[in-house]
């Protein structure tokens, strides 16, 4: 099942996630002592970074 490009239907998506019991929330860099984690893969990174250079994870949507 895909959803549209442009999030049209994202509401509705989210909603039938969450009722089956899948969470819907964004997922943002994780933090280790000084170090952004990366919650993909778990690369460590600056806190400068914004993107993951191990694995290419990008919190923007």
């Amino acid at each position: 099942m895909a959803s549209s490009p442009n999030g049209a239907g994202d509401d509705v998506f989210d909603q039938f996630l969450a009722d089956n019991g899948h969470s819907t929330e964004r997922t943002g860099w994780k933090r280790d002592y000084n170090k952004k984690q990366c919650p993909d893969c778990g690369g460590l990174h600056d806190t400068s970074a914004t993107t993951c250079t191990v694995c290419g994870w990008d919190p923007r949507p």
